[in-house]
């Protein structure tokens, strides 16, 4: 029991940690985009920002708007937090930095990922405020659509390595990455396309959409439900990082550094490029994006799916 206590605690540590140095590296990479600085007072480079940033966050008073469906409006942050830190479970950091080496950790962390959208659904369903109902609304047509090419993507590696086990995928990887792979590649485009409308980032930031929606399903909240709902999108991130490096960059598996840091490398660098597209594409609008999901990415999925199972059992 201390052991999975320990795990635990080790998990929210990195989480918090992680989320600050996102939302820090995030700041800089706008930044150097724009051609300003950043956060340059609070610490070296503004590295103390985010700790500032949670203090204020932690003081702020938790304000609960009139009218609210109080039930479904309290629960939201939890569905969206809570599912984020139970995929760390099955994460593979290193060939021993495991949580749990389930033999369907690939359906697991599928599984809890999508009942994040629950959490969005509820928090605009339960504030009274027509702009978070419409932000709801838009993230769960969103994220159901973009899941449909998403996991035909997934299966296609499952079916390459013969395993669900996250592990065993590494594993299947040690002689190329399956990035490598022509009909793998593909498989690793749509599924990131996918995962950055499943996470709500630009050009899918449709449920936030801060010119049209205020700020979309989290506009009624305040304090420390409003940061659970940004350190899930900024976890959320690294998830989807850490699933794409471990099923198609070959996991923690590099040579001379130590396995954790390849996989930490390669993760943040995902991180790095979603950042970079955020603050360089134009936002699309809600016809264009469910036109892409289904007309564009769900064929091209299930083709390269066909087809490669095809060749497989030929």
């Amino acid at each position: 029991m201390s052991v999975i206590f320990l795990k635990g605690l080790a998990v929210l540590g990195f989480i918090a940690v992680s989320a600050m140095f996102s939302i820090w590296l995030e700041r800089k990479i706008s930044a150097w985009i724009q051609n300003r600085m950043g956060p340059m007072m609070t610490g070296f480079h503004g590295t103390l920002q985010p700790v500032a940033d949670t203090i204020k966050l932690l003081l702020k008073e938790d304000i609960v708007p009139k009218g609210v469906d109080f039930l479904s409006w309290w629960l939201a942050p939890f569905f969206v937090t809570v599912p984020v830190v139970m995929a760390f479970l099955v994460i593979p950091f290193s060939s021993k930095w495991i949580a749990l080496d389930l033999n369907v950790g690939v359906l697991y962390v599928c599984s809890v990922t999508s009942i994040c959208v629950l959490g969005i659904f509820m928090a605009g369903w339960g504030s009274n405020n027509k702009y978070s109902l419409l932000g709801g609304m838009r993230s769960a047509a969103q994220i159901i659509s973009y899941e449909v090419p998403l996991l035909l993507s997934v299966l296609l590696v499952v079916m390459q390595s013969g395993t669900m086990s996250m592990q065993g995928i590494v594993a299947a990887q040690e002689h190329g990455w399956f990035i490598l792979k022509p009909h793998l590649t593909l498989a690793f485009l749509i599924y990131f396309i996918s995962a950055t409308a499943e996470v709500n980032r630009v050009p899918f930031d449709i449920p936030e959409a801060e010119s049209e929606l205020v700020a979309g399903y989290h506009t009624e909240y305040s304090g420390m439900k409003f940061a659970m709902f940004f350190v899930a999108e900024y976890t959320n991130m690294f998830i989807i990082s850490a699933i794409a490096t471990t099923l198609f960059l070959g996991g923690w598996q590099g040579p001379f550094l130590p396995g954790l840091v390849w996989f930490l490398l390669k993760s943040y660098g995902l991180v790095a490029f979603l950042m970079w597209m955020r603050w360089t594409l134009p936002r699309v609008r809600m016809d264009q994006m469910m036109s892409f999901a289904w007309k564009v990415l769900t064929p091209m999925a299930l083709l390269n799916l066909l087809i490669s199972g095809w060749f497989m059992v030929k």
